[in-house]
């Protein structure tokens, strides 16, 4: 009688341990798939994230490369206005050397003279 009885309780232990391993394997399980779902969460808010910067640093490149564009631009404008300038100060001072040459030449002596003075000290 006594096998009887412990055979009932035998099982039922068995039992107990296999539903609660069953309950550890399904904890086990949702708790798995939950930090997936997370990570895979993370994982498309970095890439999100990702894509954002990557807009915003090409928008800022495109807009620098405008900028630098339009100031090479400015550039050219003001070295050709200089250069333009500088031609039309040679040849003012080629039709004065023309017309005067003498005094073209007593101003470049002087001028000479004086540099050669200050260059001295």
């Amino acid at each position: 009688m006594n096998k009887q009885v412990q055979a009932p309780e035998e099982s039922s232990t068995a039992e107990r341990i296999e539903e609660r391993a069953e309950r550890v394997k399904q904890a086990t399980s949702s708790a798995v798939a939950s930090t997936k779902e997370a990570v895979e969460r993370a994982a498309d808010h970095v890439e999100e994230s990702l894509h954002h910067a990557t807009d915003k640093a090409a928008d800022a490149a495109t807009r620098a490369n405008a900028k630098a564009g339009e100031y090479r631009e400015r550039g050219r404008e003001a070295y050709d206005g200089a250069v333009d300038r500088a031609d039309e100060w040679l040849e003012k001072a080629r039709d004065y050397v023309r017309e005067k040459p003498v005094q073209s030449v007593a101003i470049a002596l002087g001028a000479g003279w004086l540099l050669g003075r200050i260059l001295r000290r």
